[in-house]
Parts: structure tokens; C-alpha cells; sequence
């Protein structure tokens, strides 16, 4: 089977797919890549991704980027982690739906309330950044986990950036569910072991 290379660095969005490897339970490779030396910006690195960002991930000849895309990719490549639900399951829409919440609704509402930004919901792709967090908090509501008590790619995709947003950098506020939710992704080995291999 062809090796995994993250393409990494800490902390950054490559993160979550660090967590991710951990839950798949293969064995990986990690390049570390010191962006305040700008290694992201050298000709090697732009050969993987010419946009300079990490994560990026090689699994033999395939190269991924973007968080969301490579945590989709991981979930399918290795079906027995059972951290995707499969095609043909009525339930793939909702887990496709929270995954792509991370990057492209989560995010952007953290940004907004970080930055105190004044955007009419009417002109971004997000609503508010007070409709992205009801979404949310409804959904684990229902918990303990996105889609009830499975697992999945999209709780690494969105716990780990609430965890960076509330736990790490107190961007946001946290709200009961959230905290819920963030204890039940921090009490997860492969969190855990993600987070000791980072600190070194």
C-alpha cells in the first residue's frame, strides 16, 4: 500500500488531518514544514501545492489539499475506520453536508466574530455568523456526535476547529453543547495521541 506524507505544521489547519491519520490508524510520515522560516513558500513545497498552504498530503502518486477534500479522501481510502458513510446510505448527505460546514461555514463565521466584521447574512455564503452556531449547537443537540452516536470525518473536521476556535485561541464564545462535544473529541485516543506527537 502506498505510504502517507502530511505535509504539516503545528498549529494550523494541518491539524486536523494530523488527527484524522491518527483515526484511520495507518502508518504515516510527517514532513514539518516551519512556515516562520517560509518553507512553505519553497520551490519544493510549491511543487506539492503551488498555493503555499498547509496541509498537504501525498498517498503514493496522489497529492491532496484543503482540509475538507483530504479528510473526505482518508474516510474513503480506508472504509475500515469507518469514519465515512457509505455511498448508497441515506445518511452520506448529512455527513458530506457537516463536512464541508467546517471550511465553509464554520470558519468564515469564526473569522466574522473574531474580527467583529459587519457582513449582511444576505451577502455571505455563510448566513451569520448567530445562524452557523444555532446550526451547529441544534445538530449536537441531538449528539453525542454530528450524526448521533457514529462518528465520523466530519467531527474531526469541526471539532477540531471549534477546538482551536473556543479551547485554544478564545475566538468565540462556547455555548453547553459545544463544551459537551469538545470533551468527547479531547477524550478520543486519536486526539490525544495527534496532540502528544505536536507538543513534541
Amino acid at each position: 500500500m502506498p505510504k502517507l506524507m502530511l505535509y504539516h505544521a503545528a498549529p494550523s489547519r494541518s491539524s486536523v488531518v494530523h488527527w484524522m491519520l491518527e483515526e484511520i490508524g495507518e502508518p504515516y510520515d510527517l514532513n514539518v514544514l516551519k512556515l516562520s522560516a517560509g518553507d512553505q513558500r519553497k520551490a519544493d513545497y510549491l511543487a506539492i501545492n503551488p498555493q503555499g498552504k498547509v496541509p498537504a498530503l501525498r498517498h503514493g502518486d496522489v497529492v491532496i489539499t484543503e482540509v475538507a477534500a483530504i479528510c473526505a479522501y482518508l474516510a474513503d481510502a480506508f472504509p475500515q475506520a469507518k469514519l465515512a458513510v457509505p455511498i448508497g446510505d441515506p445518511r452520506r448527505g448529512k455527513y458530506l453536508q457537516w463536512l464541508f460546514f467546517a471550511p465553509s461555514c464554520i470558519e468564515p463565521a469564526i473569522l466574522q466574530a473574531y474580527l467583529k466584521l459587519e457582513i449582511p447574512p444576505s451577502s455571505a455564503a455563510w448566513g451569520s455568523t448567530a445562524q452557523t452556531f444555532d446550526a451547529l449547537d441544534q445538530a449536537l443537540s441531538k449528539g453525542p456526535w454530528l450524526l448521533g452516536n457514529d462518528f465520523s470525518a466530519a467531527d474531526v473536521a469541526i471539532g477540531a476547529g471549534m477546538n482551536f476556535a473556543i479551547r485554544l485561541f478564545k475566538m468565540v464564545p462556547t455555548r453547553p453543547n459545544f463544551d459537551r462535544y469538545l470533551d468527547a473529541c479531547a477524550a478520543r485516543p486519536a486526539f490525544q495521541r495527534a496532540e502528544k506527537i505536536a507538543a513534541g
